[in-house]
C-alpha cells in the first residue's frame, strides 16, 4: 500500500463529496416533480352493513291471547310451527323472559298427547315456548282415566282451546304391541294399544314389527281410536267438543323428516 493511502489526511474525497451532493439534488428534484416512488397509502375500508333489524321475541301466551283464540286458529297455529320447524326457521324467544311471564300462571293454547319417544318434544317440533301448550307424554299416546283427567284440567280449567292427539313413526310402543311383548308393567302399557292392531285389516304381509306398512297403519289407527276414547270416555270434553268450545285434531309425526301429517 502507497503512503498516500495509509494517511488519510492525504485522501481526494473531492469527487466522493461532488457525487453525493448531486444524488441528493436529484432526489430533491424528483420528489418536487412527482417522479419516484409513492408514497404507500392506507387501504380503503369498505363500510360495515347495518345490522340486521332483530325481531321481537315471541311473548308467553296470556289470558286474553288465550280467550281470543279460536279452536281452529290453536290448530292452523301448530301447523304453522311445524312448517317453520321443517324449514328451521323458529321464532325468536327470550325464554328467561318466558319464565317471568308465567311466573304467575299459564294460559296454554293447546293440549298435545304424545308418546314419550324424545325425538318428538311439542314444544319444539309445533316451535312453541314456555307457557305455549299442556304436554301430556305416555308411550303409545293413548288415554286412560289418569290422562283424560290431565286433559279436562287442561280444558275446561285452564281454558286450552285444543286437544291434538300425536303419534309419531318408528314408535316402540307400536312395534312392541305389534310384536305381543310381555315384560313388568309395559305389559299393560301395551295392552291399550292392542286394539288398534286387531282393527287393522287388509295390509299384506306379516303383521309384526317387521312389516313397515303394517306398523304404518298400527300407527295412523292408534290416533283414530284414541280421539274417538277421548270422546267416549270423558263427558265433559265430549260436551265441550260438540259446543265449540275445544277443537280435537290428530297427527303423525315423521322422525326422519319432521313434518306432522294432520288427522283431522
Amino acid at each position: 500500500m502507497s503512503d498516500a493511502m495509509r494517511n488519510p489526511r492525504d485522501w481526494n474525497l473531492a469527487p466522493l463529496v461532488t457525487a453525493l451532493a448531486l444524488a441528493a439534488l436529484c432526489a430533491g428534484c424528483a420528489s418536487r416533480s412527482g417522479i419516484g416512488p409513492a408514497t404507500p397509502q392506507p387501504a380503503a375500508v369498505a363500510p360495515l352493513p347495518s345490522p340486521a333489524p332483530t325481531a321481537q321475541p315471541v311473548p308467553a301466551m296470556t289470558q286474553e291471547a288465550q280467550a281470543a283464540i279460536s279452536p281452529a286458529q290453536a290448530l292452523q297455529r301448530l301447523k304453522d310451527g311445524n312448517a317453520r320447524f321443517v324449514a328451521g326457521v323458529s321464532l325468536p324467544r327470550d325464554l328467561r323472559a318466558q319464565v317471568t311471564a308465567t311466573g304467575g300462571g299459564q294460559y296454554p293454547f293447546a293440549s298435545v298427547l304424545g308418546c314419550i319417544d324424545s325425538r318428538v318434544p311439542p314444544e319444539l317440533v309445533f316451535d312453541e315456548g314456555l307457557g305455549d301448550v299442556f304436554s301430556a307424554r305416555i308411550a303409545g299416546n293413548f288415554v286412560d282415566s289418569a290422562l283424560l283427567g290431565s286433559l279436562e284440567f287442561a280444558s275446561k280449567v285452564s281454558g286450552s282451546r285444543l286437544i291434538l292427539v300425536l303419534g309419531h313413526t318408528e314408535c316402540g310402543a307400536i312395534k312392541g304391541a305389534c310384536d305381543g311383548v310381555k315384560l313388568g308393567n309395559l305389559t299393560k302399557t301395551l295392552s291399550y294399544i292392542h286394539p288398534a292392531v286387531a282393527a287393522v285389516k287388509n295390509v299384506p304381509g306379516e303383521r309384526s314389527s317387521k312389516n313397515k306398512e303394517f306398523v304404518n297403519a298400527v300407527t295412523h289407527m292408534n290416533v283414530k281410536l284414541t280421539l274417538e276414547a277421548i270422546r267416549k270416555q270423558s263427558p265433559i270434553l265430549d260436551a265441550m267438543i260438540a259446543h265449540g268450545e275445544v277443537g280435537l285434531a290428530g297427527g303423525v309425526y315423521d322422525v326422519r323428516t319432521g313434518v306432522v301429517e294432520f288427522l283431522e
